[in-house]
Order: structure tokens, then sequence, then C-alpha cells
């Protein structure tokens, strides 16, 4: 873990509200892993002392980036960040995703902004899968062409079938699913809303096959003291057990999850 002043290389806006901001960090980067995260200071926002965590959408030389929306105050005040100003960040944290999937074939499936630490695994997979992405509609469908680009066969599915598949994106998935071999082998990946990964993990533990899901949890240290992520899930005997998302976490595998049961930080 290293606490970093992480200067401003490139902020870029996307569709939709989503923002690409790209920060050196030199120390972040040459540690991070898909999957881990980064406890950003938001500047201009005296009315909070908390930091932000944020997923790490890639990372290259000394530089990281991250991917995010403007969705209330905290974002709104790191929109307003410029090539060189600097933050305060806190990073690598938690624990990413296992990058090697042996013979099995990856699988990505994302919701919405999601796909920020999935494209950063797709980056550093020894093989390349298939990546099943889902929103609202076509202008919350990210980083398609960039998938598309590293070799990797993408599925879109919109709630308004403006692009891809009507509905959600677990409709494109088992669409694709009934087309691959009886005991095929495949190990599952995915970032989202709490539904979306309940369900892939269920599709996976029904046929055998493993599934890492990473949570997002409203978070306070991001470190693992303040306990206000804890989630519970199976422990090595089968009991149940509290696990904090910043810290054990965010990704679990599928049949570690016990769902419905997270303490008071949870997600609203």
């Amino acid at each position: 873990m290293n606490i970093e002043q992480a200067r401003v290389v490139r902020h870029t806006a996307l569709q939709a509200g989503y923002r690409s901001l790209e920060l050196r960090a030199p120390r972040i980067a040459g540690a991070v892993r898909p999957g881990q995260f980064v406890h950003v200071q938001v500047p201009r926002l005296a009315t909070s002392v908390l930091r932000r965590p944020f997923s790490v959408f890639g990372a290259q030389g000394e530089t990281i980036s991250i991917l995010y929306k403007q969705v209330g105050k905290g974002t709104e005040a790191l929109a307003l960040l410029a090539p060189g100003e600097e933050v305060s960040a806190i990073g690598p944290l938690g624990n990413g995703f296992p990058v090697d999937p042996g013979a099995a074939l990856p699988v990505l499936v994302a919701g919405g902004y999601g796909v920020a630490p999935l494209l950063f695994l797709a980056q550093r997979l020894p093989s390349r899968g298939a990546l099943f992405v889902g929103g609202a509609s076509r202008e919350h469908i990210l980083c398609a062409s960039q998938f598309e680009a590293l070799g990797w066969r993408v599925r879109v599915a919109t709630e308004d079938g403006s692009l891809g598949v009507r509905g959600l994106v677990t409709a494109a998935l088992d669409a694709w699913l009934t087309e691959q071999p009886a005991k095929a082998a495949l190990v599952f990946y995915a970032c989202g809303p709490d539904g979306m990964l309940r369900a892939v993990g269920e599709r996976a533990i029904m046929n055998g096959q493993p599934a890492w899901l990473s949570l997002d949890t409203h978070m306070g240290c991001g470190v693992g003291a303040c306990l206000a992520c804890v989630q519970k899930i199976r422990g090595p005997a089968g009991t149940a057990v509290w696990a904090r998302v910043c810290r054990e976490g965010p990704v679990f595998e599928a049949r570690q999850m016990v769902w419905g049961e997270q303490g008071a930080g949870g997600k609203a």
C-alpha cells in the first residue's frame, strides 16, 4: 500500500456523464493488479473528510486511470480536476482477480461502469474470451471497442433495446451459454450491481464453474479499520463470517457469498 500525491495527466469526458481520469502515481502503478482499487482524497470537498474508492481502470508505466460517473457532490468535485493538479491517493488496496484461468475460457460480465476493472483484467489475462456488457441504453455501454481491439468477443444488452439484446445482461449471457458445449470449461469474472453478481454466480455454481465477483460496496476508511463495508461470506469451515470488502475483497468467489447479509455500511 502506498500513499502518493498523484498528478493529473489527462481528464477525459465520455458519454452519459462518465469520465476517465489518468493519474501519474508511479508506486501505485507498479504494484496494482486487476480488481484492486485506490482511495482518493477528492479536492474542493470541504464537507467530507472521507476518501472515495475507485476501481483501477488501467495501469501502464507510471500512470493509472480510473473510470467514474458524475452522480453526486464527490464526483462533481472530482470532475473539476485539471491536468497538472494533484490528489492524494492510497493504493493499491484490496484483493483483485486471479489472472490465470488455466485451461478455462474467461467470461467477463459487466454492468455499467463495472467494465472498469474488467478492461484492466482483459489486458492482463493470458487468453481471450467473451465479454458481456449491459446498461440502460447505448449511451451506458462503455469500452466495447477497446475489448474488441484486444481480441475479445463482445455481446451487448440494453434495457431499452437501443443496442444489442433487449433486456438485462444475463439475457445475452444465457443465450450464449446455450451455444456452449456441455460441461465447457469456463471461468467467470463479474463487476456490477449485486443482483447481476448474484445471477452470474448462481449460473456458475449450477454448472460447477468458478465465478469471481467484484463487489461495489460503500466504504469508509478503505483499509479495514472502520468495518463500514462488511459482507457475510462462508469461511473455510463453511460457517458464515463477516468479511471486510475493502480488505478481504472486493473480489470474492461466488461460493463464498451469503447474499442479503451486509453490515450497516452496505449498499443503501
